[in-house]
């Protein structure tokens, strides 16, 4: 996977296109140790700048409509894939990207200074809903990193018609499936812990 390529190009493209697998592994272990750092709360809150309490509370609404967002535009993705419109659906995906980011920043920064928030419901939602709902939401937002930094490094090192001889679209379908059951499953937690409990 991404190192069976042709080897033109210049220095640095040339290098990207034949480590492209080293290189997402590079960029997804980065990213997911720096969650896992601020998860696991290394990172003093301290370090941080405090935003004002109204923002701090606007988060988990700001992320549920970034998850919806997602949702949309990795739906419009997949389908602009299908229809065989790929600058369009690079659009849509870059698009998806970047929400994601800004999902996870929100995210943790509020978690950096506020921790986790309870779940005020009753204790049997809690225990057979409302956790194995948040379970799975983590683990498949952990999962699609690397599959989304693999999909999208093979994407930027090589020409759209020469993404039909990699893994790009087999590992693009899971990944952007995974991400949309992982969005929605962050909606469904949001409206469990701020809206209904």
């Amino acid at each position: 996977m991404g190192t069976d390529v042709p080897s033109s190009g210049g220095g640095v493209s040339r290098f990207a296109r034949q480590h492209t697998l080293g290189i997402a592994g590079a960029l997804s272990a980065v990213a997911l140790g720096l969650v896992f750092a601020v998860v696991g709360g290394l990172v003093p809150a301290s370090v941080l700048p405090r935003a004002p309490t109204a923002v701090l509370e606007a988060i988990p609404t700001l992320n549920a409509l970034v998850s919806l967002a997602a949702i949309v535009t990795i739906s419009l993705g997949a389908r602009a894939a299908r229809a065989r419109e790929f600058e369009t659906h690079k659009r849509f995906m870059l698009a998806s990207t970047g929400l994601f980011a800004a999902f996870l920043v929100m995210y943790l920064y509020r978690l950096s200074l506020l921790g986790t928030t309870d779940f005020a419901g009753p204790a049997a939602v809690e225990r057979f809903v409302y956790l194995p709902l948040l379970a799975v939401h983590i683990l498949l937002a952990v999962v699609c990193v690397p599959l989304v930094v693999y999909v999208l490094t093979l994407a930027v090192t090589r020409p759209i018609a020469d993404l039909f001889d990699t893994a790009h679209k087999r590992i693009g379908r899971i990944a952007a499936s995974l991400w949309l059951v992982s969005f929605a499953l962050g909606v469904v937690v949001y409206v469990l812990l701020y809206l209904v409990y």
